[in-house]
């Protein structure tokens, strides 16, 4: 499998964005309430909730001695914490995880619960390309494909091309792979992952 250092990056952009203004946003949810009393009660323990929820969140990451260990918690989280950002986040993990152990069907489980979440942010981007990924290790390539077109936000358009030029390449359509692989370089593919060069001068030469 792929590495995902520039997926990585947009991750942990997200990441500080749902640190710094999460717990605002659910906050922002309880305007319609009403009373100033039972808003200042329910921001104290919205605030309180998202809190606890961030220091469990860094406790598993940075406490987790295995690949298993993080799958483990991530799996009872969402059942211990209501907070779908920080739950979202840590089944990207879990999903990198389990590719890391080889189990492809768990990784693709937890992946698929970041896409369900409707975050938004680029959240459910990351997970439909990495989704894509692993549906092409498994030879299932047009799932792949269709997965690919749903993702929409301009950003991820270069990754997008790269991913699908992978898969096109291993279906032996490799007029097609050039062509995907000459827009990822159009969107600045080289700049975040240099081997996207080598592998468009691969298909040259072996075409």
């Amino acid at each position: 499998m792929e590495t995902y250092s520039t997926e990585e990056q947009q991750v942990e952009a997200i990441k500080k964005f749902w640190k710094d203004y999460g717990s605002s946003m659910v906050l922002g949810a309880a305007l319609g309430l009403g009373g100033l009393f039972g808003w200042n009660y329910y921001s104290d323990y919205q605030q309180q909730k998202a809190e606890t929820a961030s220091a469990a969140y860094q406790q598993i990451v940075t406490s987790s001695a295995s690949d298993a260990a993080l799958i483990s918690s991530a799996e009872t989280f969402a059942a211990d914490y209501k907070e779908p950002g920080y739950d979202a986040l840590l089944q990207l993990l879990a999903a990198k995880a389990a590719v890391a152990a080889g189990d492809l069907d768990k990784a693709k489980a937890a992946l698929q619960k970041v896409v369900d979440s409707k975050l938004g942010g680029g959240l459910e981007q990351v997970a439909t390309i990495r989704m894509a990924r692993i549906d092409a290790e498994q030879g299932n390539y047009e799932q792949a494909l269709a997965a690919l077109s749903q993702v929409s936000q301009p950003s991820f358009v270069g990754q997008v091309a790269e991913v699908k030029g992978d898969i096109l390449a291993r279906q032996g359509k490799l007029e097609q792979a050039k062509e995907a692989y000459q827009q990822a370089l159009a969107e600045g593919g080289a700049m975040n992952g240099p081997s996207l060069q080598m592998k468009l001068d691969n298909l040259n030469v072996a075409s």
